[in-house]
């Protein structure tokens, strides 16, 4: 089978061909809408939607054209159907909609948390059931994956992302867009010791998160160091960028680790940690991650880099893993732009969470 996958919900226009055979992945076209966001130090939706409108049919041509196949060749379409900035999700689906009613080929609507969450099946043929830490820009989670379609939620964010808290430290500290990749550029040549940043929830209970007051606190810093008008010395913000990384990822292991605890209880059967989205291209993070799952008598599994940010592939697979359990949609489906991996799940409360 082959599955043609667009991926438009937030900054990066793709689209790629799978299929079920090895190699699996015949096209991943991804088009960085780097250069437009990065003036405003974040990604605005309205020029995000209008990027995605104006290139997605050159890059599904081009996706077609590298798979060495044509429209007539493909057994479905996928779409990411949210979360994401809406006007972007809608142009992708609009789109997947109209080559499925052409065609007369099934449409698939992915949830695009699905879409990270499968790709160590496409990658690796990873067994359900395991263990997901899902971090990004927009969410960061602790999830069971136990099949397609099913996730139990373990613990999630009460306020701000990790990814999104990598962001806004490197605006912060003037070292660019987007943050992630220049903060651990800055923490290479920094030291993580020098600023006793806090670290959220680490040693409660549960396995939920916390980054705001992480935030605040390097705010903080940087206006005690700053020149008065936000100017750091080149080494304060290697320091500042290699103590807020060392944070977040002592954070995030204290929480994976509870989450664990609560995965070999539950799930005896399971033998994996997962890590996945854009800050799992994190190195150091990755690095640290692998020594806890081993720690722990499991298996780590990383995506590799380039499959870690969005991309068309994973929304193909994802749809692909749909098809063969024979699940569709209808054409008919509003895109989404809050769509939970686990609907069962309490809402998250917290500051600047809506419960």
């Amino acid at each position: 089978m082959l599955v043609l996958g667009i991926e438009t919900s937030c900054d990066e226009t793709a689209a790629a061909v799978v299929g079920d055979a090895h190699p699996r992945i015949h096209a991943n076209c991804v088009l960085s809408q780097l250069t437009e966001h990065a003036r405003f130090g974040g990604v605005v939706p309205e020029i995000a939607a209008r990027a995605h409108l104006e290139h997605l049919d050159g890059l599904i041509a081009e996706a077609l054209a590298v798979a060495g196949i044509g429209f007539t060749d493909l057994d479905a379409v996928a779409a990411t159907g949210g979360p994401g900035l809406i006007g972007g999700v809608i142009v992708g689906v609009m789109e997947a909609k109209a080559i499925a009613l052409a065609r007369g080929i099934p449409f698939i609507a992915v949830n695009h948390l699905e879409g990270h969450a499968l790709t160590v099946r496409l990658t690796d043929d990873v067994e359900f059931p395991y263990l997901l830490l899902l971090i990004s820009g927009g969410h960061c989670q602790l999830l069971v994956a136990e099949g397609v379609g099913r996730y139990r939620r373990l613990g999630t964010t009460i306020d701000d992302a990790a990814g999104e808290a990598f962001d806004k430290g490197a605006k912060l500290l003037g070292l660019g867009f987007p943050g992630g990749p220049a903060i651990e550029r800055a923490a290479s040549a920094g030291d993580a010791g020098r600023f006793p940043l806090p670290r959220p929830m680490k040693g409660r209970p549960g396995c939920d998160f916390s980054f705001s007051g992480l935030k605040t606190a390097l705010r903080q810093a940087a206006e005690a160091l700053g020149d008065g008008e936000g100017r750091l010395a080149p080494q304060d913000a290697a320091d500042l960028a290699a103590s807020l990384q060392a944070a977040i990822g002592d954070s995030l292991i204290d929480r994976t680790a509870q989450a664990i605890a609560a995965f070999q209880r539950s799930h005896p059967a399971g033998h994996t940690l997962v890590v996945a989205g854009g800050v799992a291209a994190n190195a150091a993070l990755r690095a640290r991650l692998g020594a806890l799952a081993a720690a722990r008598g499991l298996r780590f599994v990383a995506p590799p880099i380039a499959l870690c940010t969005d991309n068309g592939a994973m929304i193909a697979w994802a749809g692909l893993e749909r098809l063969r359990l024979g699940i569709v949609d209808r054409l008919d489906f509003a895109p989404r732009p809050r769509w939970p991996l686990d609907p069962t799940a309490a809402p998250a409360a917290g500051a600047g969470v809506k419960a």
